[in-house]
């Protein structure tokens, strides 16, 4: 059976520019009591999430300006929001958006807010927690786009049953940046081929490419079939957030198509996570992709329920990080029978692609 989003009280999502993500328009809120829409921001034209490396300095033109004397307390209050995965409360891996100081050294303090009992603590939104052992120490390089790591001896001591969600986390964590493709882990110097507790095999790297939150379906023939990375929902209370999976499916002639069909099949019946798809959506068309977008046109089981001219929010951004997980792929276009002029919650016009999201389950909880 199909697990749909239940949705309960709304509040207010992040920010007036994200008005494709909007809330539902005040009349469709009262009358449908929904749930807000897990947070998520947007790149605009141009921006891009640049990569400090460690021991730079990030350009002087990024600073926020302290004054001739210099304000301290400015400077201590001055962060930037980062992308961190840390376990919910299913065990999943789930990137959850924090602010962190701003610092020069990105990549070693993105790994240190990973750290259970460390600077993660007060930020840690209900039901999360971090996944590196107690006291973990880390220093870490950028090589050609390899990140080297190199652990204490206390990364050793972690929950064997733990040890893919410990590696998908510091992988996907540090590949947020655009310099880092892949990372190679070390412990007090020495490098790992596998992971130290269960051997898990780490090879020449571990990149998004593995994955993350991995499925284990019917899809046995390994070099006849791909992975793709689908966005579903997890719902905590009456609070939802965006959860990444990989799963292994038959290799389609349109990639495209076949990470659409799979978000329309929702969630695994095991899997504790729901969709906001209803039964009967599917694409019309071959999704066509053009200079960087992608175009898809489905029917009108697409159209919500309650507004049968609008796309729910949660849908438009399912299809949003997933299709931007996809090599190439910086937007989306979204048609209902071929046509454009179809409106989100908010009542107003998805008019233009939506752009890939930057970061995404933002705001404590």
């Amino acid at each position: 059976m199909r697990k749909i989003l239940r949705k309960g009280a709304p509040f207010v999502i992040i920010a007036a520019s994200l008005a494709v993500f909007a809330a539902c328009s005040s009349g469709a809120n009262e009358a449908l009591n929904e749930m807000d829409t897990p947070p998520v921001n947007y790149v605009e034209e141009g921006e891009s999430l640049e990569l400090e490396e460690e021991g730079v300095p990030e350009d002087e033109g990024e600073r926020e300006e302290k004054g001739e004397e210099g304000d301290e307390e400015s400077a201590v209050e001055e962060t930037v929001n980062r992308e961190l995965y840390l376990l919910d409360e299913n065990g999943m891996v789930v990137p959850q958006t924090l602010p962190l100081p701003k610092s020069d050294g990105v990549l070693k303090q993105s790994l240190e807010y990973l750290v259970e009992g460390g600077p993660v603590t007060n930020l840690l939104p209900n039901g999360f927690q971090a996944v590196l052992p107690p006291d973990t120490e880390m220093s870490v390089n950028l090589e050609d786009g390899v990140a080297v790591v190199d652990f204490s001896k206390e990364f050793t001591e972690y929950d064997g049953e733990k040890e893919q969600q410990i590696l998908q986390s510091i992988t996907w964590t540090l590949t947020q940046f655009e310099n880092v493709e892949k990372v190679k882990l070390q412990v007090n110097g020495h490098e790992l081929e596998k992971m130290p507790v269960n051997g898990t095999p780490i090879g020449d790297g571990y990149s998004r490419a593995n994955g993350i939150n991995l499925e284990s379906g019917d899809v046995v023939d390994v070099v006849n079939s791909e992975a793709v990375t689908l966005y579903f929902l997890a719902q905590s209370g009456d609070q939802t957030y965006y959860v990444p999976v990989t799963r292994r499916v038959n290799v389609k002639d349109n990639s495209f198509a076949a990470a659409v069909e799979e978000l329309l099949n929702g969630p695994m019946v095991t899997s504790p996570l729901v969709t906001d798809f209803r039964n009967g959506v599917e694409l019309l068309d071959e999704p066509k992709y053009e200079n960087g977008v992608v175009t898809l046109n489905f029917n009108e089981a697409l159209l919500s329920q309650m507004q049968a001219t609008a796309v729910s929010d949660e849908i438009i951004n399912m299809l949003a990080l997933t299709l931007t997980e996809q090599d190439g792929v910086e937007k989306v276009a979204i048609q209902v029978n071929g046509e454009t002029n179809i409106l989100n919650e908010q009542g107003e016009f998805v008019a233009e692609p939506v752009s890939r999201p930057s970061q995404v389950n933002t705001g404590k909880f």
